[in-house]
């Protein structure tokens, strides 16, 4: 076994309590601790890439341009990829993986090639739309440059999706490290693509918008040769049968309720883009009554979103993604299905809470730190628009992770119907909110209307999933105390940072801010882990001490006898 693996745990006993829940307690932990971890080096890389991007573009039309560019391909990445297509394909492929390795070799294969045929066929139809966009009704410079932009970075759209799969069979093999590494690859690419402006004089953001699209789509190649690499004899890609063609257009069907179901925030802040692009695309009014958004406005939301982002992808994402593989095992088990969805709840609320309350405390420092200093960063209006659009972001972070895990619940059990009709309901929900609020609240509406929805959205995935899988009491005793005192400890801690925050002295200077978001980051995470430790939070135990389970008994080591870390 890989270090990087993931050790699969017994399947039979499943009683609370016993050695198998405390195996399968420790191997959650391990698992997000590797999927975080590397996540967190690529946000990391993330940020840095920020860094150099805002400097080139700024809060200007050019960089919200450069963001819809972006948003498109990811879009598709996060619905095909790491949703939609992933939801309904995972379950399948890792109970043949373990009955029958040829037949899901064969299964694989033709998902594989099914979404390289109508992720590339989609990609050229929407080429061909643009161009003939282009010519027919081009539009002012600045429409035209962002027409042109996603023109460039549309062909990261079906390499992306495809890379994004293939990271998936690498999790139903338990190598959760690979693909969470593969997003340092397009950080890189960026980044390389980024520093030369720097060293060309008289270097135009415009068409450096250019290169770092094309920098993208090198990046996407680079992670599909990736990830099949890492696949490398792990996977039997055996010749098709008339059974795994039946399985695949069963997963087609329920990947049309999935699309909608999974990827509700991506359709929520697609939606958003489109709000925040129409004084580029459109024009400043609406109706003829002046737009309450500018050109600025979706460059703003980018950069704010990839904050919040942060803290959702390295650890509330990690948290669904490391338990899926578990739930899919453990579907025809209510004992061991439950006993997962519980721990993923403890796990997702003990990371996200605090989370969510250390953003919203920050999100000044932390705009002004990474946004402002040399070349094109923000203006001081545009860092004042993106921390109340972080703010706005933060109050849902918590509500973004377990709807992640709500979510895979269902598509674990082969209900895919239900969290699509919540997940429409909800995308209208959205909607509504974004054209009530963004008039008093400009690009920070959009922010608040997601939040609010992912709330709601919870709440009533939380109540389905009781009546509709017939879960029951989904919290016992121990996951309501644990949620109790990760809430109680997410307060106090918030507290304390926030006194801070506010009794600091006056940010005169970039590096008098930098300095209070250093402070108040330590002062957050050294508190909570403290006040976690003395509280003997099992959650933090999981998380640090891979050896230990839930009820303090000792996990062995894989019988394979592989390092479990």
């Amino acid at each position: 076994m890989d270090t990087n693996d993931v050790p699969q745990t017994d399947t039979n006993a499943n009683q609370p309590g016993s050695q198998t829940e405390s195996e399968n307690a420790a191997d959650l932990g391990r698992a997000v601790r590797t999927v975080s971890g590397i996540t967190l080096g690529s946000r990391v890389l993330g940020l840095v890439r920020d860094l150099a991007t805002v400097r080139i573009f700024g809060d200007t039309a050019v960089g919200s341009a450069f963001a819809a560019a972006l948003a498109i391909p990811n879009m598709f990445r996060r619905l095909f990829g790491e949703g939609a297509l992933s939801a309904a394909f995972l379950p399948d492929y890792t109970r043949l993986r373990e009955s029958d390795p040829t037949q899901a070799g064969a299964f694989a294969r033709t998902t594989v090639a099914l979404l390289a045929l109508a992720t590339g066929a989609l990609t050229i139809l929407i080429e061909l739309g643009l161009l003939a966009l282009l010519v027919l009704a081009p539009g002012d410079e600045d429409r035209t440059l962002s027409v042109r932009m996603i023109m460039v970075t549309l062909p990261f759209m079906p390499l992306i999706c495809i890379a994004a799969i293939l990271g998936g069979m690498l999790q139903a093999h338990g190598r959760f490290a690979p693909w969470a590494a593969a997003p340092i690859i397009l950080n890189l690419c960026i980044i390389a693509a980024s520093v030369p402006f720097w060293f060309v004089e008289g270097a135009s953001a415009r068409t450096w918008g250019y290169i770092i699209g094309a920098s993208a789509v090198l990046a996407g190649v680079l992670q599909v040769v990736w990830s099949a690499r890492c696949l490398r004899g792990r996977v039997d890609w055996g010749r098709g049968t008339a059974q795994t063609r039946a399985r695949v257009r069963s997963m087609l069907v329920r990947m049309v309720p999935a699309l909608i179901g999974l990827g509700t925030l991506q359709l929520n802040s697609f939606i958003d883009t489109l709000i925040a692009m129409w004084p580029l695309w459109v024009g400043p009014q609406i109706a003829g009554v002046a737009y309450p958004l500018d050109e600025a406005s979706n460059s703003v939301l980018y950069y704010a979103q990839r904050l919040y982002q942060f803290p959702l992808g390295v650890f509330g994402i990690a948290v669904a993604t490391a338990i899926f593989p578990e739930l899919s095992r453990g579907a025809s088990d209510p004992g061991r299905f439950l006993g997962a969805l519980r721990r993923g709840v403890r796990l997702s609320l003990f990371i996200a809470l605090p989370a969510s309350v250390g953003l919203a405390l920050v999100r000044t420092d932390l705009v002004t730190t990474l946004f402002s200093g040399a070349g094109n960063a923000f203006s001081d209006d545009g860092l004042s628009r993106a921390a109340w659009v972080v703010l706005g972001y933060s109050v849902g972070v918590w509500a973004y992770s377990l709807n992640q895990l709500w979510t895979r619940a269902f598509y674990a059990k082969g209900d895919t119907i239900t969290p699509m009709r919540i997940a429409l309901a909800m995308v209208a929900l959205n909607l509504a909110l974004n054209l009530a609020l963004i008039w008093p609240l400009g690009e920070a509406g959009l922010a608040w209307a997601t939040s609010i929805s992912a709330i709601v959205q919870c709440a009533v995935l939380a109540r389905a999933a009781r009546t509709r899988l017939g879960l029951g009491q989904i919290l016992d005793q121990p996951a309501r105390r644990s949620v109790a005192r990760s809430l109680g400890l997410s307060l106090v801690m918030g507290g304390l940072v926030g006194a801070l925050v506010w009794l600091w002295p006056e940010r005169a200077s970039w590096a008098s801010g930098a300095l209070a978001l250093l402070a108040a980051t330590a002062l957050g995470g050294g508190v909570y882990a403290l006040l976690a430790r003395a509280s003997r939070s099992e959650e933090l135990a999981w998380m640090l001490h891979p050896g230990r389970g839930p009820t303090g008994i000792p996990v062995d080591k894989p019988a394979d006898g592989g390092d479990p870390r």
